[in-house]
């Protein structure tokens, strides 16, 4: 079992930046690929953003590319989604998400997902 629990959403103004954590606690966070996921009201759960075990391997949504950073620290158990350039289209409800093995993140999708966390809202006004 993993537990991810999410912090550091909240409102921000278009062009601000926020920074995403998402602290693992259970078995070998090191062994689980970890990535990001949102979802806006009334639409589906997307992808943002993955990382592999080690964060040598990393993948992004068109959508946020270049302005999303997704990173991970081991030691801490703990991942993280640094947004910056924030736009109004990214307010969502964003959810950490953990799939085993971490060595991939090919096709890292929800339905591939072994551990989701609860959620952070992010609301970007314009």
């Amino acid at each position: 079992q993993v537990q991810l629990v999410e912090s550091g959403g909240g409102l921000v103004q278009a062009g601000g930046s926020l920074r995403l954590s998402c602290a693992a606690s259970g078995r070998s966070f090191s062994s689980y690929a970890m990535g990001w996921f949102r979802q806006a009201p009334g639409k589906e759960r997307e992808f943002v953003a993955a990382i592999s075990w080690s964060g040598g391997s990393t993948y992004y949504a068109d959508s946020v590319k270049g302005r999303f950073t997704c990173s991970r620290d081991n030691a801490k158990n703990t991942v993280y989604l640094l947004m910056n350039s924030l736009k109004p289209e990214d307010t969502a409800v964003y959810y950490c998400a953990a799939r085993f093995p971490g060595n991939t993140i090919v096709r890292f999708t929800a339905d591939q997902i072994d551990y989701w966390g609860q959620g952070t809202q992010v609301t970007v006004s314009s």
